[in-house]
């Protein structure tokens, strides 16, 4: 019988990037340890046991059957997350996946539904809705630092598209390009901070503008709320104007940047292998892993309210008012760590995780919506921002 202090027995599913941006929260937090892995490369397999011990596995099916392996965190390619989600489920464990928590709308209902049925807990993430500013600036929100919010504007560009990429990564019916992979993450946190139900998605796409990298690129999107406040999300991962120098300079993972331009396309196309290059991001060591000075960041988030208004920084909660302009820090400790706080509370305390599977569906459902909207030119209502299955 576990007690609230006991950790969470954590499988890992996947031991690529994902899991490299996500290993030191693991490694840093007490209300989880890491006792098992499967991957199908021995390297990774290799690196998992040499930085934390525990059992290595081949197959994702024999991890599952592990009997110490409480919870399952699926960090695989977004296309191979029903298939091991699934896997853990039967298998009667608890289940954290990567987001987007599936590529198609019927796969995520499929997983809400088998988790359900099995009475384990499904929580999708890590995404952006859990950075810490993102719900210290929710928590304001709800004791009515701005009074009732109207509009959240949310502004990225980085140079996603050239990082080194799988052929899956470039192809949207694989669930490649921007929407899927980024998208994800600005829904997710505008969302939080709308706070209401969304109902409709009005969009365009920046469709192989490089055709060379033949996917999405780019979108802009107008949401709706049922409340009556809309936000207006933007996003360019073709590596020209770069975002995070609207952030303090701090990069989205967290980490200060120098201020000197790096050429993306540049380094990109003067890599010889492209294949060898991506998989030398996955985990290797935690000394290799990003260390963040700050939270993590998904760009310029502005929430527009009734009587204020507020600005997410790395560092906190900038709010203004008619009275005075006011700074709320939020406190840090690694990155990711309200991912795990939000597991071991799940598993523990029994605590509903705000981002669970029915969650992460209704986001997925505004990326498919995004993508039909800028395919059609016409706004797309929304069925799935609920508990129906």
């Amino acid at each position: 019988m576990s007690s609230t202090s006991d950790p969470v027995r954590l499988g890992v599913v996947g031991l690529g990037r994902a899991f490299a941006l996500t290993a030191p929260a693991i490694a840093a937090h007490p209300g989880v340890v890491p006792v098992a892995a499967a991957a199908p490369r021995a390297e990774s397999r290799d690196a998992f046991r040499a930085a934390f011990g525990g059992r290595v596995y081949a197959e994702v099916a024999d991890l599952a059957a592990d009997p110490e392996v409480e919870a399952v965190y699926v960090t695989t390619p977004h296309g191979m997350h029903l298939d091991h989600a699934l896997t853990a489920i039967r298998a009667g464990k608890h289940v954290l996946v990567e987001k987007p928590m599936a590529v198609s709308l019927g796969d995520a209902c499929a997983m809400v539904r088998a988790a359900r049925a099995a009475g384990v807990t499904l929580i999708v993430g890590p995404s952006h809705s859990f950075d810490g500013p993102v719900k210290l600036a929710a928590d304001l929100i709800a004791a009515g630092a701005i009074g009732g919010v109207r509009m959240i504007h949310a502004l990225y560009a980085t140079d996603f598209l050239y990082r080194p990429r799988r052929a899956d990564e470039l192809s949207t019916d694989l669930g490649g390009g921007v929407v899927f992979s980024q998208a994800i993450h600005q829904v997710d946190l505008v969302r939080r901070l709308a706070g209401g139900r969304a109902v409709s998605v009005y969009a365009r796409t920046g469709g192989a503008w490089d055709p060379a990298r033949p996917t999405e690129g780019a979108y802009a999107m107008m949401i709706d709320f049922a409340d009556g406040a809309f936000a207006s999300l933007t996003y360019s991962g073709y590596a020209h104007v770069d975002g995070d120098r609207l952030m303090e300079g701090v990069s989205e993972l967290g980490v200060p940047k120098p201020a000197a331009h790096r050429a993306a396309r540049a380094a990109l196309s003067a890599a010889p292998d492209e294949a060898a290059a991506k998989r030398a991001r996955g985990f290797a060591t935690l000394a290799e892993c990003p260390v963040a000075e700050t939270h993590e960041h998904f760009g310029q988030v502005l929430v527009f309210g009734e009587r204020g208004d507020l600005r997410l920084t790395p560092g906190g909660v900038e709010v203004t008012d008619d009275r005075e302009r006011r700074f709320h820090p939020a406190p840090f400790r690694t990155t990711r760590a309200e991912v795990f706080d939000t597991l071991h509370a799940a598993l523990r305390a029994g605590v509903p995780p705000l981002q669970s599977g029915v969650w992460g569906r209704a986001s997925l459902e505004i990326c498919h919506a995004l993508l039909a909207s800028a395919r059609t030119g016409r706004p797309q209502g929304l069925v799935h921002q609920g508990e129906t299955a």
